[in-house]
């Protein structure tokens, strides 16, 4: 079975920067996003020693799992209909945008005997979820501000992970012209305007981010020190917090180009392979049932990734004297990292040095 290693210490140090970093901004709020450990337990007790208040994920049921933490809950996903009654049960707070969800929630709320906190979410440009900025959205606002179990703690955008539109000047502005308008109409100030993701760090280094966006919800910024609009490392930060290993289950000197007729893979692709001719060809036990090969990076530089099937990972070994037996190493990209947490049939390891070292 392939393992996942994951280090703690690299994770709080991480952490720590982007702490740093924000408080160059201000007092700001961080909901660190943990979706890509699936729901995992020892996580959040990671982030309750890190010292940041919030948890926040896309699922309920991860949610449901923290349910014993004093971590305060964020559920990120734009919530169904159906899930009100666990979105009240679960978290503190939510992300919607439509009516009809923030009325169930109002209702079951009230059965529940909860107030519970919704972050309004607004489309800037990168077309994903929110209302488009262009709207007229203050008779909306109106309804939910009527709505005796439902706070609306304040407003957010979510930028690059749909359209690519990365955060600027512009659209950050947009949003509190948005912030603006909503507290004119409700006469109180929203407690929190949230900027987006781990996209803002371009716009946070170069000190452009205007001083009203308070909140971040990141998750790629912690866990693998990398902002997302340009894939740079965020300065002070550890970009290898979780490895890969995976056992070589055959290694073999074949032609490196395939002899017959192809049409398709068995995932109905045509491949489309280079000759280079004959190889030390290795193949390790996972596969696209645990990951995407595309997601993955070798760290020995003789190695790299030819491609795979549901259940074996190709790679040309080099001359790197692998043998069978022996594990490659290999980091992974955020897609990477969140399929191989989902997969069941990869072993995960949580690391603490402090455990590790001696008194």
């Amino acid at each position: 079975m392939a393992t996942l290693f994951i280090y703690q210490e690299k994770i709080h140090h991480n952490i720590k920067q982007i702490k740093r970093l924000f408080a160059r901004h201000g007092n700001v709020s961080i909901y660190p996003v943990v979706k890509v450990f699936a729901g995992d337990h020892r996580i959040v007790q990671w982030i309750e020693e890190s010292g940041l208040e919030y948890i926040a994920d896309s699922r309920i049921e991860n949610l449901k799992k923290f349910a014993s933490s004093p971590l305060k809950k964020v559920h990120l996903r734009l919530g169904q209909i159906s899930e009100a009654k666990k979105i009240i049960q679960y978290s503190d707070i939510s992300l919607q945008s439509q009516l009809p969800t923030i009325f169930e929630l109002q209702r079951q709320a009230v059965l529940q005997d909860k107030v519970h906190s919704i972050l309004l979410m607004f489309d800037v440009g990168d077309l994903r979820e929110g209302i488009f900025y262009q709207e007229d959205f203050l008779p909306l606002v109106s309804s939910v501000e009527a709505l005796s179990h439902i706070h609306l703690l304040g407003i957010g955008t979510n930028l690059t992970c749909y359209g690519g539109v990365v955060p600027s000047v512009f659209n950050m502005n947009e949003l509190i012209k948005i912030a603006n308008k909503i507290e004119e109409l409700i006469k109180r100030p929203l407690e929190v305007i949230s900027g987006g993701n781990s996209s803002i760090f371009p716009l946070l280094e170069d000190r452009l981010l205007p001083r009203r966006i308070n909140n971040f919800r990141v998750g790629e910024a912690i866990f693998f020190g990398r902002e997302t609009a340009y894939g740079e490392t965020i300065p002070g930060c550890e970009p290898t917090t979780c490895i890969l290993e995976a056992e070589l289950i055959e290694c073999e000197q074949k032609p490196s180009m395939p002899i017959g007729e192809m049409t398709m893979d068995s995932f109905g692709s045509t491949p489309s392979i280079i000759d280079k001719g004959r190889m030390n060809r290795g193949i390790l036990a996972i596969g696209k049932q645990d990951v995407n090969p595309h997601y993955l990076l070798p760290l020995h530089p003789e190695v790299s990734i030819l491609g795979g099937s549901s259940d074996h990972l190709i790679v040309d070994l080099g001359e790197s004297g692998f043998v069978v037996g022996d594990t490659l190493r290999f980091t992974l990209t955020y897609p990477g990292l969140l399929q191989v947490c989902t997969s069941p049939y990869v072993k995960k390891r949580f690391i603490s040095e402090r455990k590790r070292r001696k008194p």
